[in-house]
Order: structure tokens, then C-alpha cells, then sequence
């Protein structure tokens, strides 16, 4: 089964989770999918814990806890009793999968188990458990978490730098044994054409400026299971100048239900969107360039540079400095092994030209592998680039309807 990097989408309600602990309440910025892929059976089957307690929070009995003490901080302390239960009594393996070999708990598991309750399958990684890297000053190698350094962030929003870089294999998130994401400059190239793209559902994604009024991001971030909601907001991460979409256009046979339970269609996973402002006129924009048709061992060479806004590092970017393509395939997308996650759904992955940077694909999703990591998927700019021409110029393209969404936290 495959897991969408959106879902990431998706990952508005995370940020918003997390910035609640320090804030007081979403938005991994995404509201988005679901954060984590269940079994089909995990899926159609699984069944809520009965309710007792006080669960008063909107976002009580999701499988997660966010009381703020122990959990996200999305609610207020004592709301959330069914999802915080197991934790504040001690973890069991009461789920209906425990000891399947798969950790079943949000976040860093399916998602299909409540917190706390699949301790045998979840007992490695489970230090994970409410941590990211949210902090604004995360991923610079200094724990400055309370008690250490200058305590400048909030508890368990500092993980990478406190507790290392290194990752299970066995973690539902998308890297290779070692998280090397890093922060930014946002005013500078390529950093400066990114941003965020949310729909008219309110769902998140990473989008990038490829002409001074149109953005590329993935076409499962306007075609969703609300139907195509390509009404929506694009905010730059440099200067958070924004600007509304007026039109778009996918490739008409993309399918979001089909996209999203199996990989025929994969390499269909773009849009390119309209902007009502000319930001590319202040920020810059990208080229696009198709670069898959060398061959194997000359793409492998190729530095790659992606940022995006991972779900688990805040309402920043996060990025991927000279990462590297694995294999093309004949279904217009590659495999890459840039550290993209949940939120980096859209994101550009982007080479140096001469003068500026060119995107060669957009990261869409991740498959699984039985025997190692996941697979990272991205759509080679070879699917979309005989479109951009005529979107840029006016010629093509759908006007959309909305007006955009407040961005939401998964449900």
C-alpha cells in the first residue's frame, strides 16, 4: 500500500498541534489527509475506544493525545481523556493490532492504534513519541530545549538536536536511517520562490513559483477526496506576501482515489496554478527542466535541493541541501532520497542552472518496502512541462471556484 507525503499535507494540524503547546492551539499547517496510512483492514475495520472521561476537546478520541503536558497541546489539560489515558496509566497492548510487528500509534506508526497501546511494537521508537523539530531554532545542532543551552524552546519541540539524527528504519516518516534536514534563508535562492500553498478545504501543501504568477505543486493538493478544490491561498516563505489562485490545470485523467490506492497513475501527480499577483516579479521564480532522460548513473550525480513544511518542524521550511535522485522510471517519476515527509506534499525538487535553479520534479508520495525505507516518489518535470508554456502565457487553464480555506488540523 502506499502512503501520500501530504497527508501532508497535510501537515497544517500538526503545526498547529505543536505550536499549541507553546501558543495554546492548528496547523502542521495542513488540515489535510490523514497523517499516517493504515492497513486496508486497519482502515475499514478499526473501532474507537469507548468514550469515559472527560473528552471534551474537538480533537478527542483521533488516536492522538493532546493534553499539554504529556501530548500535543492542542487541547486544554484533562480534555482529551480517551487518547491520554494508556499514557498517564502506563503503556499496555490493548489495540486490537498489538504485536503485529508494525508500530500502530500516531505520528511515527500507522495510526490505527490510541497512544500508548501498542507498546511491544511501538517500544523502540516510542521516545519519538510527541517530539519534533518545531522550535524556530531547531536543527542547529544545539539542544536548547529547558535545562539546556539558553532553554529558548519549548519542551519536546527540539528532538533532532537533543536527541539525535539518527532514525529507525522502522519509523513512518521518510528518511534514510538519518534525518539531514536543516533550516534556511528564506531571501535566498532557491528558498525565496517557496511557499505555501493552501486549498479551498484548507488542506496544505509546498508550492514553488516557476513564473512570476504561476505556481507547480502536486496535483493531489487541489484534487482531493473534497473534490478539486483549487480555490486557494499561495504564501511566500520569504516576506509572506501572498496572493490568491485564479486557475489551474491538471492532467484530466488524474484521479485522486485511484492515485491514492495504487501507483498507476503516480506519474499524473502535478498542477500548475494561477496566481492573482505577480510574485515572481519581486521573489523570482524558477525554470522548469526535464532532466530524466540521462542516464542512470549521471542522474545519480545530480545535486538535488527541496525544502517544504514537514509536519514535524513548525511553520517554517525545512530543507534537503544536495540530496540525490536513486532511479528513473518510464512512468514519468523518479525515487529520491531527500528527507521529505508528511507536509513536503508539492514541494519542488529543483537543480543549479548557470544563473538560478530549475525544478525536475515535485515530490507526491512514498511507497513501501518490505525489505528497507520507503521509496520516495516524485513526478519528473517531463510530465508537466509541455503544459507550462501555455499556462504561463494565459492560453490554458480552468478558473477555479472559492476563495480559499483557513488552514485546519487533520481530522
Amino acid at each position: 500500500m502506499r502512503i501520500l507525503a501530504a497527508a501532508a499535507i497535510i501537515a497544517l494540524s500538526v503545526l498547529v498541534a505543536l505550536m499549541a503547546s507553546a501558543n495554546g492551539g492548528t496547523s502542521s499547517f495542513q488540515s489535510v489527509t490523514a497523517f499516517t496510512s493504515l492497513a486496508t483492514d486497519k482502515q475499514t475495520n478499526g473501532v474507537k475506544p469507548t468514550r469515559r472521561g472527560n473528552d471534551s476537546c474537538r480533537w478527542a478520541n483521533d488516536n492522538e493525545c493532546d493534553d499539554p503536558d504529556i501530548g500535543t497541546g492542542a487541547c486544554r489539560l484533562g480534555t482529551d481523556d480517551s487518547d491520554c489515558r494508556a499514557l498517564r496509566n502506563g503503556e499496555n497492548d490493548s489495540c486490537r493490532w498489538a504485536r503485529d510487528g508494525e508500530c500502530d500509534e500516531p505520528n511515527f506508526g500507522t495510526g490505527a492504534c490510541v497512544q500508548g497501546t501498542d507498546r511491544t511494537d511501538c517500544g523502540q521508537i516510542s521516545w519519538m513519541r510527541n517530539q519534533s523539530d518545531s522550535c524556530i531554532t531547531a536543527l542547529n545542532d544545539v539542544c536548547e530545549e529547558p535545562g539546556h543551552a539558553n532553554g529558548s524552546c519549548a519542551a519536546r519541540t527540539d528532538r533532532a538536536d537533543c536527541h539525535g539524527r539518527d532514525r529507525p528504519l522502522t519509523i513512518n516518516d521518510h528518511f534514510f536511517g538519518h534525518d539531514d534536514r536543516v533550516r534556511v534563508n528564506a531571501r535566498e535562492l532557491p528558498w525565496r520562490f517557496m511557499g505555501r500553498f493552501v486549498n479551498g478545504a484548507g488542506e496544505a501543501c509546498t508550492a514553488t513559483l516557476i513564473a512570476r504568477d504561476v505556481i507547480v505543486t502536486a496535483a493531489h493538493c487541489i484534487h482531493t477526496d473534497h473534490g478539486i478544490q483549487a480555490g486557494g491561498v499561495f504564501t511566500a516563505e520569504s516576506g509572506g506576501a501572498e496572493a490568491r489562485t485564479i486557475a489551474y490545470v491538471i492532467n484530466p485523467r488524474f484521479n485522486y482515489q485511484q492515485f491514492s490506492n495504487g501507483d498507476e497513475i503516480d506519474g499524473l501527480d502535478w498542477s500548475l496554478l494561477r496566481l492573482d499577483q505577480p510574485l515572481g516579479e519581486r521573489l523570482g521564480f524558477a525554470g522548469v527542466r526535464s532532466i530524466t532522460s540521462q542516464d542512470r548513473t549521471a542522474l545519480r550525480a545530480i545535486d538535488l535541493y527541496q525544502a517544504g513544511y514537514s509536519w514535524d518542524t513548525g511553520d517554517t521550511l525545512s530543507a534537503n541541501v544536495r540530496c540525490h535522485m536513486i532511479e528513473a522510471f518510464n512512468d514519468h517519476t523518479f525515487s529520491h532520497q531527500c528527507d521529505t515527509t508528511r507536509g513536503d506534499s508539492g514541494s519542488a525538487l529543483l537543480v543549479q542552472s548557470e544563473q538560478s535553479f530549475d525544478v525536475i520534479g515535485v515530490d507526491s508520495s512514498f511507497r513501501n518496502n518490505p525489505n528497507g525505507p520507503v521509496i520516495n516518489i516524485a513526478v519528473s518535470a517531463s510530465s508537466f512541462l509541455p503544459h507550462v508554456a501555455d499556462f504561463i502565457a494565459g492560453r490554458t487553464g480552468t478558473p477555479t471556484s472559492g476563495n480559499g480555506g483557513k488552514p485546519k488540523r487533520d481530522e
